[in-house]
């Protein structure tokens, strides 16, 4: 028998709606909070830009490592939150208190190279979880892999999650290891792990 929960989270993926709460009522430490994390934004930005125009070594190296080298969009975000909280001050109150939990881990019964990576054989409209924390990066259609998101865990590996038929993320959210990443089109899920450009060996990972 379908546990209740997940029976709730699939109407909700064919639904696909997304309610805001009626009149939240906002407190006022969490817009103090904000306005904090808005200066904060605001004075990182301008000393950035400042010592950008001003050193033109550090300008160099800036653009070395934002535009030629590969961004942990993860760690990024991860930081962020460690020192400052989470970026969507208000998040709270538009989060639905009543969803449904779903903190599952990947089953499947049969693998097989596929590509760059592995497809895996998986139940029809399989709901697919995150298998590691980290930011969408990607959402999006790839050749011969059909419908993917590309989740950059907190480790610097980017996966490759392919061959969805709905999805259950935005671009660059921050998403926890075990939630709801979308469902399979029919019974196939094919992964890829790449780190700064090169595949890695799926085989160790799954």
């Amino acid at each position: 028998m379908m546990n209740p929960d997940i029976r709730k989270i699939r109407s909700q993926m064919k639904q696909k709606k997304k309610r805001l709460p009626q009149n939240p009522v906002i407190k006022r430490t969490s817009y103090t909070k904000w306005i904090s994390k808005l200066g904060i934004t605001i004075i990182l930005t301008l000393v950035t830009l400042i010592t950008l125009k001003s050193n033109s070594k550090y300008k160099a190296t800036f653009y070395q490592h934002v535009y030629d080298s590969h961004i942990s969009f993860a760690s990024i975000n991860a930081a962020y939150q460690k020192y400052f909280g989470s970026p969507l001050p208000f998040q709270e109150f538009w989060k639905d208190q009543t969803a449904p939990v779903f903190d599952e881990k990947l089953l499947f019964t049969e693998q097989h190279k596929y590509k760059d990576g592995v497809a895996l054989t998986v139940e029809n409209s399989y709901l697919v979880p995150v298998l590691e924390s980290g930011m969408v990066v990607f959402i999006g259609e790839k050749e011969e892999y059909g419908n993917t998101v590309i989740i950059q865990q907190m480790d610097g590996i980017d996966v490759w999650y392919s061959n969805l038929n709905t999805v259950n993320l935005k671009l660059y959210d921050y998403v926890e290891k075990g939630s709801l990443l979308g469902e399979v089109k029919g019974n196939q899920l094919y992964l890829v792990y790449k780190k700064n450009g090169t595949v890695l060996n799926y085989e160790e990972y799954i």
